[in-house]
Formats: C-alpha cells, structure tokens, sequence
C-alpha cells in the first residue's frame, strides 16, 4: 500500500522503495512544503533497513522537476529566504545521505534543483525527452542544492563550469553523451528501466551495498592512500557480517542467498 502525503509518494516494490514527486500543478517545483516532505521522507527510508534501493520518480509526464519553486521564492522578504534555507537544503541532503544505492528515473524537465535532485542520486536514468540543467545564473542565484559540488564530480570542473556558467539546457541524447546522465532508455521507460535496475541491485547483500556506496561517497576526493583506508574500514564493516557468511555459504551450496541484512 502506497505511502502518501501531500506533495510525494511512497511505493514499495519488494526490496525497492519507489519515492515519486506529486506536485503535478506545479511540475514538482520544490516549495517549502514538498522540501519538508522530501526530507521526513528521506528520513523515513533512511533508517528502514528493508529497502535496499530507492528510485526517485516523478508522476507529471513532462516534468521530473522544475527546481525551486520561483513564484513562492518571489513572495519572500530576505528574512523569510534565510529562514527557509535550512529546509530546502535538507531536503537535498536527505537525498544525497540515504544510506543505499540510489536511482533517479528522469523524463521531460530536470532543471536547476529538479537536477541537483538527480544528481543527488548514484545513478541518473533518463528518457529522450529529458531536458536538464543548472541555469540559475540566468535568474540572479547560483545552484544552492549541491549543483556546484556535485555536477564536477560527474563530469569534471571545466565542463560543470561551461554548464553553470552558460546555464544551458541539455537534452536527452547530448545529456548521455556528456555524462550528465548515465543512461538513455526509450522514450517513457526511464521510470521501468530504473526500477529493473534497482530490482536487480536489491537481489544483493544489503550490508554489501550501503558499505560499497559508503567507500564510493567518503573516498571521492581524497588521495589514494586515504581512500584505500575508507575502503578497508568498509570491507571490515561487511567481512565480518552476517550477509557475509550467508553469501559464502549460498555461492558454495549453489543456491540463492537469504541475506540477514546484518
């Protein structure tokens, strides 16, 4: 049975937890009141040790999500824009910090907070009529969901800094080709493919992938020598398991594993 609440759903799918932006008469454009949501939300998955992969979706057929939701942004006194901050970037932290992997299924608009959304997430499947970008500039602000932190280290810092800067839109196939997502299915499959991606994800130790998402997250950008220590630390945390032994035991009695999940 769905979880829902004002502006988000939540649908499980065996191991796989289905969050879908529901802001339809807005194209998901991020409020106050659906950023509150995407955090609690986050929060929720988070400490639920069942779900083994999230996939980020949208229910608007022509919108992932428009980023920040400009029209509330304009009502706002400086006073009240300081005070939301601290909202909006939970929101985006929640995302980025869920402890499993996680897949953003990207159709139609994904833009400014729309795709730090996305790039908030592990993996980006998108569709051809996907149509991303950071182009806050063009509006007086600059990407304040990670954007700027996030966008080089997929793509690297001269081609985040051409994006930003230019605050050009890219579509589907150029967006693939770029990197900017990692991959392409038919035109209205991103949301199937990503949740057969997922599914075949969940099959595996969950121990082994949030440690394995652990090392891949506090590694990035350190030198090697310090993210071989992260990755030791996460092999421990995973050797001595119980998914561990069960993994073993499965792979020589050749049958499928029943992971503890501890």
């Amino acid at each position: 049975m769905p979880q829902t609440a004002e502006h988000l759903t939540i649908t499980r799918h065996g191991h796989v937890a289905e969050l879908a932006l529901d802001r339809p008469e807005a194209m998901n454009a991020v409020s106050t009141d659906l950023a509150r949501q995407l955090a609690a939300a986050c929060e929720e998955l988070a400490r639920d040790q069942d779900v083994r992969v999230t996939v980020l979706t949208s229910t608007h057929p022509k919108a992932f999500c428009v980023g920040a939701d400009l029209k509330e942004r304009n009502r706002f006194t400086d006073a009240e824009l300081v005070r939301q901050r601290p909202t909006a970037r939970a929101a985006y932290t929640g995302v980025l910090e869920l402890p499993m992997p996680t897949i953003a299924a990207v159709h139609g608009y994904a833009l400014g907070g729309g795709y730090e959304l996305a790039l908030a997430c592990d993996l980006i499947v998108a569709d051809p009529t996907a149509v991303v970008g950071l182009p806050e500039v063009s509006v007086g602000v600059i990407p304040g969901g990670g954007g700027t932190q996030l966008l080089p280290r997929r793509v690297g810092a001269a081609r985040a800094a051409e994006l930003v800067f230019s605050a050009r839109r890219v579509a589907g196939a150029e967006a693939l080709a770029l990197g900017l997502v990692d991959r392409l299915a038919e035109e209205g499959q991103d949301r199937a493919e990503a949740l057969e991606l997922a599914t075949a994800m969940a099959a595996h130790s969950p121990v082994g992938l949030r440690n394995a998402k652990r090392a891949l997250r506090l590694g990035q950008g350190l030198d090697l020598r310090a993210g071989l220590e992260v990755e030791d630390a996460a092999w421990r945390a995973t050797a001595f398991s119980g998914d561990r032994a069960e993994g073993v035991a499965a792979f020589n009695e050749k049958r499928a594993p029943k992971w503890p999940g501890e």
